[in-house]
């Protein structure tokens, strides 16, 4: 299968600033098969080692700080010589080594001319605090579950192909609009996670996926306790599983009081960073204006939590799949559609949507390229009102607005409506 972060690992190798490269993101998102596929293709040799399946090659690390002699000794136990530029050193699950994260400081420093590139669970609660790892040392590269466009790649290349091509206020025929919000139902129901995508590939069995969804999750919940260090993990486990009943709510705000009755914010904030940094919960603040910088107008106690894939959080809420495939209302529609879309947009914005409450109503998310704001609604269904956008609209005059719906490529006056599978290419159509 395809990932687009191939190419961004790519452009890493040929960077003459390169540093060791740290893949961060959510447990079975694929970054071993990325560093492995990178490593095949991209160089002539690679050596792999696994620090939760190989113990001992923690004393190399704990034992030496010199980078060349680290390289000896990990050419001694691949059995292959390790050719500056020409190898490619993989350290897989190394946040259960924190001696070897922090040689990487060593590597940048005194031996550049090694490509190392690094990946493990939960890195991203380690890396939230700066005096786990080596500051300014290392190259960081996100990895997320796969976008809509990556499994249309994997399973439909000629649909994928007629995707690619799509360019602005192109008219989309008949025909591949039904096939495309076709997929887009079923990645619904698949999600992104590579193991979901390649089972339905390979079989096609709605309970065999259904079963692997469930084990992702209880294999999260047993993360929890595991690698939660100082922050209670039944908080962590309690945000969880409240995820879809704080997004079944009218306004989807989270509220702590959903969490356990009488829950304040002293008593999940910690869990939430947790469950954030861990890439597992997506957060969506609210802000006091919809201008540029966003981020200046945070509303830090006034926030949204999303799941990291949509075809996990269609699991934990209980959506069936004939609800996705056959009606076109049902409970749950709107935050789905809602958690699809981030999950769309995570990975091609510098600047993470918001979103706006005002008093005209709620916009979903607010979009911030360059200097301008753009407005979003997303709609599950083929809705047309949009009354909350066309009153934002009136009362801001913002350059260009977004629908997503069920409907087809269109504009309407400022709102361009753009169809639910076309998310991912938001920048490009607009």
């Amino acid at each position: 299968m395809k990932r687009k972060a191939i190419d961004k690992l790519i452009q890493w190798k040929s960077d003459s600033e390169r540093k060791p490269l740290i893949l961060r993101g959510a447990r079975q998102v694929g970054k071993t098969w990325l560093m492995k596929e990178f490593g095949e293709c991209e160089y002539d040799s690679f050596v792999y080692f696994n620090f939760d399946e190989e113990e001992e090659l923690k004393s190399i690390f704990e034992k030496n700080k010199n980078p060349y002699r680290i390289v000896e000794l990990l050419s001694l136990i691949s059995g292959k010589k390790i050719v500056p530029e020409d190898t490619l050193i993989i350290l897989d699950e190394i946040q259960e080594c924190p001696e070897a994260l922090n040689s990487l400081k060593y590597f940048r420093e005194d031996a550049g001319e090694y490509h190392i590139v690094t990946a493990g669970s939960l890195l991203g609660t380690l890396l939230a605090a700066p005096k786990s790892y080596p500051v300014g040392q290392v190259n960081l590269l996100d990895i997320f579950p796969m976008t809509f466009d990556e499994y249309l790649a994997a399973t439909d290349i000629s649909l994928c192909s007629y995707y690619n091509d799509i360019r602005k206020d192109q008219e989309i025929e008949g025909i591949f609009h039904n096939r495309l919000t076709d997929a887009y139902k079923n990645y619904l129901i698949i999600g992104g996670m590579p193991e979901c995508v390649a089972s339905w590939i390979k079989y096609g069995d709605p309970e065999r996926l259904s079963k692997i969804q469930h084990e992702l999750i209880e294999i999260y919940e047993n993360d929890f306790s595991k690698h939660n260090g100082k922050v209670n993990s039944g908080r962590i486990l309690m945000v969880f599983r409240s995820i879809a009943s704080q997004l079944a709510k009218p306004n989807e705000k989270f509220m702590y009081g959903a969490v356990r009755e009488g829950g304040r914010a002293r008593d999940f904030e910690e869990a939430i960073e947790w469950l954030v940094s861990a890439g597992i919960l997506n957060r969506v603040y609210n802000v006091s204006k919809a201008e540029h910088p966003l981020s200046a107008f945070d509303k830090l106690d006034h926030f949204k939590l999303f799941m990291f894939d949509t075809g996990l959080l269609k699991t934990m809420a209980g959506v069936d799949n004939s609800a996705i495939l056959l009606k076109s209302h049902y409970q749950f529609k709107g935050p789905l559609t809602e958690n699809y879309v981030l999950q769309q947009l995570r990975g091609c914005l510098s600047v993470q949507p918001r979103y706006y409450s005002g008093r005209n109503g709620e916009i979903d998310f607010i979009i911030q390229n360059g200097t301008e704001i753009i407005p979003v609604e997303v709609k599950g269904g083929e809705d047309k009102k949009a009354g909350s956008l066309k009153k934002y609209i009136a009362a801001n005059n913002p350059e260009s607005a977004v629908r997503f719906s069920m409907r087809g490529y269109r504009h309407d006056g400022k709102i361009t409506n753009i169809p639910l599978y076309l998310a991912g290419k938001l920048m490009e159509l607009i």
